[in-house]
């Protein structure tokens, strides 16, 4: 499967794909290989343009990246459905996403889905908050405060202050 590094205003970025669609992206940490000359097909080229835009505070839409999910369980595929519809500048909570999936006692089930989201970004788990605006987690590189510092790219506001908390 071909993975191409390419870079972003928060560091070198990788992301992976197949016949069927994205199998992964990756934000930036040490461990990042990939093939930095790969030529990937328009619609992963289209999804590495949508996260640089992104990453530098410009709008994205990434409705129509194709994404492989083939291998995803069938909770988290209904949670990432409903985090990437989450639109630049708003988040939703853990709790409000279980409430959508019917499932309302199920906000740390939805919040351990996010942090298996393979395609960070493409959906945008970072939108998703612990109740009361708190940040509560983020599982990609540099944690909370990656998490905060892109929902600080997009503009969006989130109570630093409080306590962190995973729950929702």
């Amino acid at each position: 499967m071909p993975t191409l590094l390419f870079d972003t205003p928060i560091g070198r970025c990788g992301i992976a794909w197949n016949a069927r669609g994205i199998t992964r992206v990756r934000l930036p940490e040490a461990s990042l290989a990939g093939d930095a000359g790969a030529d990937p097909p328009k619609t992963v080229r289209d999804a590495i343009d949508g996260i640089q835009a992104l990453l530098s505070g410009a709008p994205a839409d990434f409705s129509q990246i194709a994404l492989d999910d083939e291998a995803v369980p069938e909770f988290h595929r209904r949670v990432y459905e409903i985090a990437r519809r989450i639109p630049v500048r708003a988040t939703r909570t853990y709790g409000e996403i279980a409430a959508e999936l019917g499932e309302r006692g199920a906000a740390r089930a939805v919040g351990q889905a996010l942090g298996r989201n393979p395609w960070p970004i493409i959906v945008p788990c970072h939108r998703v908050l612990a109740g009361r605006g708190r940040p509560g987690g983020f599982s990609a590189p540099g944690g909370t405060a990656t998490k905060l510092r892109l929902l600080e790219i997009e503009g969006a506001s989130v109570s630093r202050s409080l306590p962190f908390s995973e729950s929702g």
